[in-house]
């Protein structure tokens, strides 16, 4: 089977596209930017979802079965209007007629955000949305503009991940690990915080999942991506201190830290908006959230990862890329292919996707 995948060097698409082309897919990689280094097997394509022509000639070069969109811009850094996301919207717009003008296209996966409602908010339906971010605003319109033109005009669905870790992760969560590890962080208040996290190597055992399902199963549907079991945050934080072997945790009351927040805010104001620790990014620390995924876990069946296991190929792909300091007694082999195993998938159907 043909599969294409836009973003292919981000974060989640590059351990998709290993992944995909392990279980014997033929794979076609779209990226602004090539993946570094290229991944085995993998045809790579340098493309951008703003240039409409070059977007479609790419994908009917490329002539894809299934396309799964990836491709995003995904900071929340932007101040004013939505023109800095043009890629969350119009990107998707050129995307779908790029699909739509591709005969062999018969199933596409668009990729969304949990952020299109605010953290702490369980919409009651698909189209039940509260962004308060402007990057949350764009993926809104994405999804609006995917409805809108049914896909494409082949079987699709809407997935929504969640915080995803694990091996790759971007530098905010590699900043988590880090502060761990230097003793630095601290528990704010007493509270454990269950949140709908998603270790990397199961969010892409989902979209194996999704891929190999029946078309009728997935058709114009929304998926939330992540754990199936909520995570503790202390429970997390403190499998990581284990693993590091990092000093004891601390607990500072909640009133204190809401009190820091706010000089944080007042730094953000005064120019330094990279400073770190402020009342919204604290607000997202202390609100817990717990998606319905029963549907993703009907599809996708069990998922193949601990969060302890997790926690191990996370550390060691720290230590191995120079982020954390190597220590021998907790090395443990990793490779892109999250703990260094495949991972297994649910059965494919003897059909190909509709």
């Amino acid at each position: 089977m043909r599969v294409l995948v836009t973003g292919s060097s981000g974060f989640i698409g590059r351990h998709l596209v290993r992944e995909l082309a392990l279980h014997g897919y033929q794979v076609t990689a779209v990226d602004r930017i090539p993946g570094d280094p290229p991944v085995p097997g993998v045809a790579e394509q340098t493309s951008d979802l703003l240039d409409r022509d070059g977007l479609a000639a790419t994908i009917r070069g490329a002539q894809p079965e299934c396309v799964i969109h990836l491709a995003a811009r995904t900071d929340l850094d932007e101040r004013g209007d939505l023109s800095g996301y043009a890629a969350n919207i119009q990107g998707v717009e050129n995307l779908v007629a790029a699909i739509r003008a591709t005969p062999g296209v018969r199933r596409a996966i668009y990729t969304s955000s949990q952020l299109v409602c605010r953290i702490g908010y369980t919409p009651e339906s698909d189209d039940d949305y509260r962004p308060n971010t402007l990057y949350g605003e764009s993926k809104v319109l994405g999804e609006k503009i995917v409805r809108r033109e049914d896909g494409g005009g082949v079987a699709w669905c809407i997935v929504r991940p969640t915080t995803i870790w694990g091996p790759g992760m971007s530098a905010h969560y590699q900043r988590f690990f880090r502060m761990i590890a230097a003793g630095r962080y601290v528990h704010v208040g007493r509270r454990p915080l269950f949140k709908s996290f998603g270790y990397v190597g199961n969010v892409v055992h989902q979209y194996l999942g999704l891929l190999w399902a029946d078309a009728i199963t997935i058709s114009r549907r929304t998926f939330y991506l992540a754990d199936y079991e909520p995570m503790s945050l202390r429970e997390w934080a403190e499998g990581i201190r284990r693993h590091l072997g990092a000093p004891p945790i601390r607990s500072i009351p909640e009133l204190l830290a809401r009190a820091a927040a706010r000089g944080g805010d007042v730094l953000n104001r005064l120019g330094w908006r990279t400073f770190p620790y402020n009342s919204f990014r604290l607000g997202n620390v202390l609100t817990e959230y717990e998606f319905d995924l029963a549907a993703t876990a009907e599809l996708c069946g069990p998922l193949p990862y601990s969060m302890d296991e997790g926690v191990t190929a996370t550390v060691s792909w720290l230590r191995d890329a120079g982020i954390l300091p190597a220590r021998a007694a907790t090395r443990a082999p990793w490779s892109e292919a999250a703990v260094g195993r495949v991972p297994t998938a649910p059965t494919p159907p003897n059909d190909k996707p509709r």
